[in-house]
This record gives structure tokens, sequence and C-alpha cells, in this order.
């Protein structure tokens, strides 16, 4: 293992088990299911609701190996002490940079999250890329779908209920709820299909709403919860 590997690996367990893990069982003392549908190697692509910014926390901990998820470059770019500080605590949560000021806004994410998947790693994605503005579950953008085609990788679905405050009416009553569920079934879906992907990604999002009881919208949450 390199120098690099060594250290992300230790800033990944000083973060998961110092930093956030704590924190996470005190606020939201959660109620995991279904963990033994991650697997614990090789490429996986975990697909999760988004209500909070803790909810990328929460699949890191369900999943008890590295997650990666693709974040704005601007995270850690940051200057000063408060720059170190979020450089090192993003990097430690799995959290990639991806610069978007060239080409297309997908096109920098997509081969990222394509390089995790093929070097044998865990991607994290909320498919409705942003935080839902109002608690309902919004339209999920085609992504997931498509690097999992691509890439032949499994997609997990994951269902989290109760992370933001507006969901968490008794604090001491209100547990936050993780549900990992069965891959996705993608035997009906193409790259080459356009509808069909489209088809699959509404079928990833129907598959959480169902378990976390969300009202579905079928058009994109705008943008400025993330």
């Amino acid at each position: 293992m390199s120098l690099s590997s060594l250290r992300a690996a230790f800033r990944y367990r000083v973060a998961r088990h110092l930093l956030i893990g704590p924190l996470l069982w005190a606020w939201g003392r959660p109620e995991y299911t279904g963990l033994e549908n991650i697997p614990r190697s090789g490429p996986v692509i975990l697909a999760a609701n988004h209500l909070a910014i803790s909810d990328s926390f929460y699949v890191v901990q369900s999943a008890r190996r590295p997650v990666s998820f693709l974040a704005k470059a601007d995270y850690f770019t940051e200057p000063g002490l408060k720059g170190r500080f979020k450089k090192v605590f993003f990097s430690g949560m799995g959290q990639i940079p991806v610069d978007r000021r060239g080409g297309s806004v997908s096109a920098p994410a997509l081969e990222a999250a394509t390089r995790i998947v093929e070097d044998g790693g865990a991607w994290g994605i909320h498919p409705e890329g942003t935080r839902s503005p109002d608690g309902r579950l919004y339209k999920g953008k085609t992504g997931a779908v498509r690097v999992a085609l691509a890439t032949g990788t499994p997609i997990i679905p994951i269902a989290l209920g109760r992370t933001d405050n507006r969901t968490r009416k008794n604090f001491w009553k209100s547990r936050v709820t993780v549900d990992v569920l069965p891959p996705l079934d993608l035997s009906d879906a193409s790259l080459d299909d356009q509808d069909s992907i489209r088809r699959a990604t509404d079928r990833l999002m129907d598959t959480i709403g169902e378990h976390t009881g969300q009202t579905r919208v079928p058009e994109y949450a705008k943008k400025g919860g993330k």
C-alpha cells in the first residue's frame, strides 16, 4: 500500500471512529437494517435520498468500508486554518473534489465515479443532486444508472429517514433510520436506450420512496440545498 493510501486510510478511520461516528450516534441514535446488502469489498454504488447534510455520513457508517462521494472542489481549496480542517475532514470522509469549471456539468463527475468503481471502490451518491427543500422525494438524475450499466456495478438503494429537523418532531423518540435495500434490478436497462435509463432511475427513486414514505415529486429539486 502506498504512503498516500495509508494516509487516506488513517484519515478515514479517524474521521469515522473518532470525529463523525460518535456525533452521529449521539444525534440520531440510528437504526440500521439490511447491512448485509452492502458487499464488504468490490465495486458498488450506494444511492440514497437526501434530506440533510449528515446523510452521506450515515451512508458511510452503514457501509462499514470507505465510501467515496463527489464534492465541489471549492470545499478543498479554502485558505487558512479553517480551509485545512475542511480539507482533512472531507478527505477523511471519502469526499473527492471534482472541478466542473471546464466541460459539461455531468462529465467530470461521471468520469470520477467510473474511476472509483473500476478501482473496486464504493461510490456514494444522492441521485436528487441536492437536499430536498421540503422533505419530499424529488426526481433522480440518471448518473448512477449510467455508471452502473457502463461498468457492471450493482446499485444498492438506501432509504434514510428522520435525518433532518423537519422530520424529527420529538428528538428523544425520533431515531434516524437507515434501510439498506437489495440491489436494483437493471436487467431491462441499456446504455443504448435512454428511455430505459430514465425508467430504471425512476424505479430507484420509487424503491427508496416506498421505504421512506416520502411524497414523490416528478421534477428535479432546485439547487441550493448543498
